[in-house]
């Protein structure tokens, strides 16, 4: 059976990508990236290339992070693993008080991001560099989701690597359908826009469920839960 924590990173990537501050943005971003407007002929191809490029470079920055922090994790003791574990199950409860509003974490409410400056005359260079930049430096909107997903990889030592992987697989499919089908995803974003109020509060619950759960080294009773509902009924 599969680790659930590639599941869990998996569905913090969705969550990263339709937070409330950037799903919005991404339509226009992407067309911006491809210098096309949307509507306009040929744009869902460019729009669509660039977003394939805009994904492989966040994707490049994630799998050199994931296999720098299996390097320094997997020599780590297994006590020391299990108080890392801790550690990393109080982070992500902070994390969901944080999302939930209940409390403030000042270093989450800046912009902690790399400007990109330059354009470059290839538009697919610019959008890898932009995906680059954007796994660097990431905005206060998804920091706490992504700061969970690093405090689940302190958490899993050895699988660094595959969980950011994971996280960037569920940021990136979004990303590349929403390339794919910009018109479309625009209306749908339009159309849908008000749901978007509850999202921290369910994000914020989930976050505090996966710091228990990982404080108390608990994750894998949901996975075989899960397990024993689908086969043993």
């Amino acid at each position: 059976m599969a680790d659930p924590t590639l599941i869990v990173a998996f569905i913090a990537g969705l969550v990263s990508f339709v937070s409330p501050c950037v799903l919005p943005l991404i339509p226009g971003f992407l067309a911006y990236l491809s210098g096309t407007s949307i509507g306009q002929e040929g744009a869902r191809l460019k729009i669509f290339l660039n977003s394939v490029a805009f994904v492989l470079g966040f994707s490049v920055i994630f799998a050199l992070i994931g296999v720098l922090l299996n390097t320094i994790l997997e020599r780590v003791s297994y006590t020391v693993q299990i108080w890392l574990g801790r550690f990393g199950g109080i982070i992500i409860i902070l994390f969901g008080l944080y999302v939930l509003g209940l409390i403030r974490l000042s270093f989450l409410e800046r912009e902690h991001k790399l400007a990109v400056k330059k354009k470059f005359s290839i538009t697919y260079v610019t959008s890898f560099v932009f995906g680059a930049a954007f796994a660097v430096g990431w905005t206060p909107c998804v920091s706490a989701i992504l700061g969970s997903v690093l405090a689940l990889v302190v958490t899993k030592p050895g699988l660094g690597f595959v969980l950011l992987m994971s996280y960037a697989l569920g940021l990136g499919v979004p990303f590349l359908l929403v390339g794919l089908f910009t018109g479309k995803a625009l209306n749908l974003i339009q159309k849908y826009n008000t749901l978007f109020r509850y999202f921290n509060i369910v994000v914020g619950i989930l976050l505090l469920v996966l710091g228990v759960l990982v404080f108390t080294n608990n994750l894998n009773v949901v996975a075989n839960w899960g397990f024993a509902q689908l086969f043993l009924k």
